[in-house]
C-alpha cells in the first residue's frame, strides 16, 4: 500500500539509524579586502569562527531538523575536536550512546577559510583536513557493529556515510547490511571514492556522486544518459539493487533491475554545494523509513538538496520548508517534479493536520533547533475576521504555531445541540489552510488541559475576550515557566453573533414573502429535474425561500411555491 499520502499529512519519518565518520566542521569567516604584501596571497580580516556537525553527524543533524528521530553510531577520538562534537550533538538533542571513545584516534576535522569581498557571496579560500583514516581495531568494530546491531530493531531504516575515515570497516558494513536485510530494512548508502564496491553489497541502495561513480564504474559521466550506463555497470559488478547516481545541476539517475531513470532538478541560486549530498542521503532515509517509494522519495531529495546548496555549508532545513517546496513543485505541474498521482491529489492543508502522537514527533524536532511553540485552541466554528486576528497575533509570539480545534461532541457541549455549523474534519482543513498555522489536531477533551500537559507549549494564547485567569490551562503553562497570553480583541464579531444577525435577517425576509399559489405535480417535477442536486433526496428547497420544503412523495398532488411580484 502507498503511504505517501500519510507521510504528507504529518511529513514525519520514522527512526533512522545512521552510521558512519563523524566529522566536525569549521569556518573561518572573514572579508578579504587586499593582498599580502608578503606573498601573492588574500589577506582575510577574521570576523566570526563556527563549529558544525559534519559527515554522519551532519546527516543526523539533517534528519532530526525534519522531524525524524535519529540513533547515531560513530567513533570519535579523546581529544578537544571530539569534545566539541559531542557538545554539538548534545545541543541538537541527538543521541549519543552509540557514539563511541578512540583514545588513539584524532577525531576528523574539517576548517574552512571563507571570505568574501564587497559585500559579494562568501567563497571558500583554502579547507584544512585533520584525521586518521586508519580502520577501526578489531575491538572497537566489534563493540559499534554490537551496539548499532541492537538499535537496529526499534528503526525502521539505516543509512551509511561512508567518508574513508576508517569507521567503516568491510567487517562493519557486512554485518550492519546484513542485520538490516534479516529485518527487512531498507539500507542506503553513501559510498566513500573507492573504485571496489564489494563491502557495499546488500545494500537497498547506493548513492555515489558524479566522481565517485566514474571511479567506481570505469566510464565517463558526461550526461544522465551516461549515468545509466555506470549505473547499468555498477549493478552488474557489484551485485547491487539499486544505484542513484547523483549529477548536481543535472539532477539525479536511478538505475535499477526495471532500468534507468533521470530525475531532473530545478534550476537554483548555488552558494555552496557543500551539503547536497549529505541532504540527499537524509531525505533517502527519511523517505525509505516513511515507506515511500524511491521515485518519489528522489524527487523530495531532489528538492531537499536545492534547497541545501542555497546556502552555505551543511545548514539543516526544518519540516515546513521542505512542505512548502514540495506543494510548491505540485502547483507548478512541472514535468521535472512528476511525482506519483497518489502525490498530487494531496491538498497542501492537509500535511498541517496531525495525530497527537505525530504532533509530539514534530514538535521534538521544532525544539531540537531551538524553535519557541505556541498554542491555542478553540471551535473556529464560521470562521470569522476575529479568528484569524488571534491566529496572526499569536503566530508572532514564536516559531510554530499549533492549534488544536474541538471535536463535533465537544463544540456541542459547548454551544448548544444546533452548533457546529461546519464539522470537525472541515474546520481543520480550513484553519490549517492559513499561512501562519503550522499544526492543526482535534481534541475531544472537554478542555485542552490534556493536550497542555502532552504538549508543554513555551506560549499559551487566547482571544481578547478572556481575562488571563479565564484562560483554561494557564496554570499549567505557567506551573513550567511558560506564557500566557491574551491577544486583542474585535467588537461584535463572534460566530454566535454572526448565526443571530443570519437568523434575524433569514426572519425578516420570510415575513415579507407574498402568499404562495398552488404548483401542479407536473410543475412541481419540472422544479425538481432543472433544480441543482439534492443531500437529501427526500425534500427539495426553492433558491427563493429555504423555509418553503416539499416532499416529492406527499400524497397530495399539489403543492405550493412562492410567486413573487
Amino acid at each position: 500500500m502507498n503511504r505517501w499520502p500519510h507521510a504528507l499529512d504529518t511529513f514525519i519519518g520514522g527512526r533512522v539509524l545512521v552510521v558512519g565518520d563523524l566529522i566536525l566542521d569549521r569556518y573561518a569567516w572573514g572579508v578579504a579586502e587586499r593582498v599580502s604584501p608578503e606573498a601573492p596571497v588574500l589577506v582575510l580580516q577574521a570576523e566570526q569562527d563556527e563549529v558544525r556537525l559534519g559527515g554522519a553527524a551532519g546527516v543526523a543533524s539533517l534528519l532530526a531538523a525534519l522531524d525524524c528521530t535519529v540513533e547515531l553510531a560513530g567513533v570519535v577520538g579523546d581529544d578537544a575536536a571530539g569534545r566539541t562534537l559531542l557538545r554539538l550533538l548534545a545541543d541538537a538533542r541527538l543521541e549519543r550512546t552509540l557514539v563511541v571513545s578512540d583514545g588513539d584516534r584524532q577525531t576528523t576535522v574539517k576548517e574552512r577559510i571563507v571570505g568574501r569581498t564587497a559585500g559579494r557571496q562568501p567563497h571558500q579560500i583554502v579547507r584544512l583536513d585533520r584525521e586518521s583514516r586508519y580502520p577501526l581495531p578489531g575491538t572497537l568494530e566489534n563493540q559499534l557493529a554490537a551496539l548499532a546491531i541492537e538499535r537496529l530493531a526499534d528503526c525502521q531504516a539505516l543509512c551509511i556515510a561512508d567518508y574513508d575515515k576508517g569507521v567503516c570497516t568491510p567487517r562493519l558494513l557486512h554485518s550492519l547490511l546484513q542485520a538490516a536485510t534479516a529485518r527487512g530494512l531498507p539500507s542506503i548508502v553513501d559510498p566513500a571514492r573507492v573504485a571496489d564496491y564489494t563491502r557495499y553489497a546488500g545494500a537497498a541502495l547506493i548513492k555515489p556522486n558524479r566522481i565517485e561513480a566514474e571511479l567506481a564504474s570505469g566510464l565517463a559521466i558526461r550526461s544522465p544518459a551516461d549515468a545509466i550506463a555506470a549505473g547499468q555497470r555498477l549493478l552488474r559488478r557489484f551485485n547491487l539493487a539499486s544505484v542513484l547516481v547523483t549529477l548536481d545541476a543535472e539532477g539525479m539517475v536511478l538505475v535499477d533491475s526495471e532500468g534507468g531513470r533521470h530525475f531532473a532538478t530545478l534550476p537554483r541560486q548555488v552558494s555552496d554545494v557543500t551539503g547536497a549530498g549529505d541532504m540527499t542521503l537524509a531525505m533517502l532515509g527519511l523517505g525509505a523509513a516513511a515507506g515511500l517509494s524511491w521515485p518519489d522519495t528522489i524527487h523530495l531529495a531532489n528538492l531537499a538538496a536545492g534547497l541545501q546548496v542555497e546556502r552555505f555549508g551543511v545548514v539543516p532545513i526544518t519540516r515546513s520548508e521542505l512542505v512548502s517546496v514540495v506543494h510548491a513543485s505540485l502547483r507548478t505541474a512541472d514535468a521535472r517534479t512528476d511525482f506519483s498521482p497518489e502525490i498530487r491529489q494531496v491538498k497542501r492543508g492537509r500535511a498541517k493536520v496531525a495525530t497527537l502522537e505525530a504532533l509530539l514527533r514534530a514538535l521534538a524536532g521544532h525544539r531540537r533547533s531551538g524553535q519557541t511553540i505556541v498554542f491555542t485552541n478553540g471551535c473556529f466554528d464560521l470562521l470569522h475576521v476575529g479568528h484569524v486576528r488571534l491566529l496572526e497575533e499569536a503566530s508572532v509570539l514564536g516559531d510554530v504555531l499549533v492549534v488544536a480545534v474541538n471535536g463535533d461532541a465537544g463544540v456541542r457541549q459547548l454551544k448548544g445541540p444546533a452548533r457546529p455549523i461546519i464539522s470537525a474534519e472541515d474546520r481543520t482543513a480550513i484553519v490549517a489552510a492559513l499561512g501562519c498555522v503550522d499544526y492543526v489536531l482535534i481534541f475531544d477533551d472537554p478542555t485542552p488541559r490534556r493536550l497542555l500537559e502532552a504538549i508543554r507549549p513555551d506560549v499559551l494564547v487566547k482571544g481578547g475576550t478572556y481575562t488571563h485567569d479565564e484562560v483554561v490551562g494557564h496554570e499549567i503553562v505557567e506551573g513550567y515557566s511558560g506564557r500566557v497570553c491574551v491577544t486583542s480583541c474585535i467588537e461584535g464579531v463572534s460566530t454566535t453573533q454572526i448565526l443571530a444577525r443570519i437568523e434575524a435577517e433569514h426572519s425578516a425576509n420570510v415575513a415579507e414573502q407574498p402568499p404562495a399559489l398552488p404548483l401542479s405535480a407536473e410543475s412541481r417535477r419540472e422544479c425538481v429535474l432543472h433544480s441543482a442536486p439534492l443531500s437529501n433526496p427526500t425534500e427539495f428547497e426553492t433558491n427563493q425561500d429555504h423555509s418553503n420544503k416539499v416532499s416529492p412523495t406527499s400524497e397530495s398532488n399539489e403543492s405550493t411555491i412562492p410567486i413573487h411580484s
